[in-house]
């Protein structure tokens, strides 16, 4: 009988390191790689790590193209009558700006002179120009004057005589007389159809008179044979 407690005593220590044993191999055996640990799905069933990765991936790409399509679009753009959206429109450009202008007061107008200091003539003193008889020419009580056209300026004179010498230019008048001056000298040659006569205005004598050109000798004896008709009729006058 006292054998039967020191049984009973091994039973219980046998007993006690069996399920030690079993305790310490049971994690032992429930211990698995991280990577081969199976996940379980959302529908309950069990998946690898990779086939969750590759599923939550897939998530994210449905969420982001979801949210993409969800952006309200930009404005449409309505193409001018005629055109289509394909159509490119021409690059609208804008008038050059254009400057203001500042009023000029218009300056009275200069004369215009040659290369050797002399006033250039127009086409109305060089018409005059080509009128003018030149020549040496007669005057009264054994006078004489030439009128030289000067070659190197058009519309220019040289008259001399005794004691004178001018540089002459044609001057437009109303009356349609030829008309020359040297308004330096204050020299004047008056040329009309009959005679001509140079004049001092400056001292108001008259230098030479009754010169004449042989055109102007003919129409002067043409006067005397021809006298132009007076202005007021004499007859019968007196009585």
């Amino acid at each position: 009988m006292k054998g039967l407690p020191m049984f009973k005593t091994a039973i219980v220590l046998t007993c006690v390191c069996l399920t030690g044993t079993a305790w310490a191999q049971a994690p032992a055996k429930n211990a698995q790689p991280s990577s081969t640990k199976a996940r379980t799905a959302p529908n309950g069933s069990s998946m690898s790590s990779a086939e969750a990765t590759a599923r939550l991936q897939a998530l994210a790409n449905e969420q982001a193209l979801a949210s993409a399509q969800a952006k309200p679009s930009a404005a449409p753009v309505h193409a001018p009558h005629g055109l289509t959206s394909a159509t490119p429109l021409a690059p609208t450009v804008s008038p050059p700006a254009v400057p203001t202008q500042t009023a000029v007061t218009a300056s009275p107008a200069q004369t215009v002179r040659t290369a050797s200091g002399d006033q250039a003539m127009g086409a109305e003193e060089l018409a005059i120009a080509d009128r003018v008889h030149k020549g040496q020419l007669s005057c009264e009580l054994g006078a004489t004057v030439r009128v030289d056209a000067d070659p190197s300026q058009p519309g220019y004179f040289n008259l001399r005589g005794k004691g004178f010498r001018y540089r002459m230019h044609p001057v437009a008048t109303s009356t349609g007389a030829i008309r020359l001056e040297d308004k330096k000298a204050g020299a004047v040659w008056l040329q009309l159809a009959n005679k001509s006569m140079l004049m001092d205005q400056n001292k108001g004598r008259r230098i030479a008179d009754e010169c004449a050109h042989p055109e102007q000798v003919v129409f002067a004896q043409d006067m005397k044979h021809n006298p132009p008709p007076k202005l007021f009729d004499t007859t019968g006058m007196g009585r």
